[in-house]
């Protein structure tokens, strides 16, 4: 399997996630979210760094809303220290 499917296959598996209760999203999710840094290396090594920005660029797109409450958490962390 070459890295350009393997990145196809993640994308449609975190979006099945979407339709599914959220119970689900909160299990699943992360692991769909750790997958990804070694995709998008194996994406950048045999195609470069175009692909690799534009299929980061969809996945903070996925995760807009999980990540923006991950940053915020940890930068209320940050703050309160």
């Amino acid at each position: 399997m070459n890295s350009l499917a393997a990145i196809c296959i993640w994308a449609l598996a975190t979006m099945a996630l979407a339709p599914l209760p959220m119970r689900y999203q909160m299990r699943l999710g992360p692991i769909s979210l750790v997958t990804l840094p070694p995709l998008l290396v194996w994406l950048g090594r045999d195609f470069g760094t175009l692909p690799v920005v534009v299929c980061l660029a969809a996945a903070v797109s996925l995760f807009r809303k999980p990540l923006a409450a991950l940053g915020r958490a940890v930068l209320g962390r940050i703050t309160s220290i």
